[in-house]
């Protein structure tokens, strides 16, 4: 006997919800939230489209080729949408750059954007069309991911190629104009295309990929189902095989629909200021702020010892053996060297040439870090907090708590300095007035007859 659901129609109720969700209905908050997360993504994917993990992935879709409809970017070609998105989407998440929905533990523009700017430039669509598939992308596959809760972390799952398909598929479907029924059919394929691994932390390219796999599922799913492909029609909530019960020890499925179309989870979205995983920045503004206000250098500092949550600790914490950029990033002792060496922890800090430095390795062997009970204790919302107490050289011994890491919608980036991290990272790969013009094509994105300038700027080779 099928076992019963974890919540009746909730599968159906998402799609309804991401089917006829109009642009007029998003709020004029969200909808400038959702701009800002389109720049940053798109941010994101400039400068991970000059990565070798990300060309690799180009060459292979250039080598099997496709019709050319929509900018793979970076190259100065154009492929499938499918083809277009597994790049891109690569590009997105692949140097940890991406925005981050901390209760689903979700990067959703290194999905959604990829997503719209595909479909956008091969159907003709408006910087409308694209906000609101981007807003039903990230409310359906977050809340899946809020869903799913910490479990499908902690039982080895990347969110990011599991709950990231329900992104892309909501995400694509709104972007295909499907009805509810078929929109319910994309979401039951895609959950069927979800995977990810997160031993892939640990030194391997395909962590980036799980992204772009992901995207290119979504859009599948979309696409089928408009050719009435079928999927699961429960697939979040079915209690045998579903989504929820096959990737998730402890499933919360009130959270799937509650406030859904009045509580934004758009607005809990925070912005990275670091190139690194969300898990340990908290540690990094502790330890940042200490320096900073006690005038203190690396080479005053005897020991750091650092209090972090279970999850960060089983994520963050585990022995630094420079086994490459993906390692370095995902590592607390890194991160908190270098944030002690050089006062920063961004593209530069993590450069292949810097994995084995002397002085950060040195750096590293005085830092410890533990699971701190109470930070535990105070429940998911602080699963990134940190507790960082320095000891220096001549006796003396600083602490720091940092509840919000700096980005967090508690603690947040202004929209100049998300615009600023955007120049940063952009003016690497491109000319000046090619940035400037992003800048403002994003800024009138809801004044968008189309966005196909917008995606031929990301498409030019660079």
């Amino acid at each position: 006997m099928a076992k019963a659901p974890l919540q009746e129609n909730a599968t159906r109720d998402l799609a309804q919800f991401a089917a006829t969700l109009q642009f007029e209905a998003i709020p004029c908050e969200v909808i400038e939230k959702l701009k800002l997360l389109a720049l940053d993504g798109i941010g994101c994917c400039i400068f991970g489209a000059t990565l070798p993990w990300t060309r690799k992935v180009a060459e292979l879709v250039k080598n099997e080729g496709g019709r050319p409809v929509a900018s793979v970017f970076g190259s100065g070609c154009k492929s499938s949408i499918s083809q277009a998105v597994l790049v891109n989407s690569t590009a997105g998440h692949a140097f940890e750059l991406d925005d981050i929905h901390r209760e689903s533990i979700l990067h959703p523009n290194s999905l959604a954007v990829p997503v719209t700017l595909a479909f956008g430039e091969a159907h003709h669509l408006s910087g409308r069309e694209m906000i609101t598939g981007m807003a039903a992308g990230y409310e359906v596959g977050t809340r899946i991911g809020n869903a799913a809760t910490m479990s499908l972390f902690f039982r080895g799952f990347h969110p990011q190629g599991t709950s990231g398909v329900f992104v892309a598929a909501a995400t694509a479907g709104s972007m295909l104009h499907l009805d509810a029924a078929r929109m319910q059919q994309a979401l039951g394929i895609a959950g069927s295309q979800a995977a990810g691994l997160m031993a892939a932390q640990e030194g391997a390219m395909v962590k980036r990929l799980n992204s772009g796999r992901a995207a290119q599922s979504g859009v599948y799913a979309a696409l089928l189902a408009q050719q009435g492909f079928t999927g699961i029609p429960d697939v979040v909530e079915a209690g045998y095989g579903g989504f929820l019960s096959s990737y998730s020890d402890q499933p919360n499925p009130a959270r799937l629909t509650e406030g859904l179309g009045s509580i934004w989870e758009i607005n809990h979205t925070g912005y990275k200021p670091y190139a690194s995983v969300t898990s340990i920045h908290a540690a990094l503004d502790a330890l940042a702020s200490l320096m900073q206000t006690h005038g203190l250098s690396a080479d005053d500092i005897a020991s750091v010892k650092v209090g972090v949550t279970s999850m960060t600790h089983l994520h963050c914490a585990w022995p630094y053996k420079a086994q490459g950029v993906t390692a370095a990033q995902m590592n607390l002792y890194y991160g908190l060297a270098v944030m002690a060496i050089e006062g920063a922890a961004f593209v530069q800090q993590y450069a292949e040439n810097r994995l084995r430095d002397p002085r950060i390795l040195n750096f590293i062997s005085r830092v410890e870090a533990r699971v701190d009970p109470e930070l535990d204790a105070m429940g998911p919302a602080f699963r990134h907090a940190a507790r960082v107490a320095v000891l220096t050289c001549d006796g003396r011994e600083f602490h720091e708590e940092a509840l919000y890491r700096r980005g967090s919608p508690e603690n947040p980036l202004k929209p100049e300095e998300v615009v600023h991290k955007f120049r940063n990272i952009a003016g690497a790969c491109l000319a000046d007035a090619q940035v400037d013009r992003i800048v403002e094509l994003t800024e009138q994105l809801d004044r968008l007859d189309s966005v196909e300038e917008l995606a031929k700027l990301l498409g030019a080779r660079y």
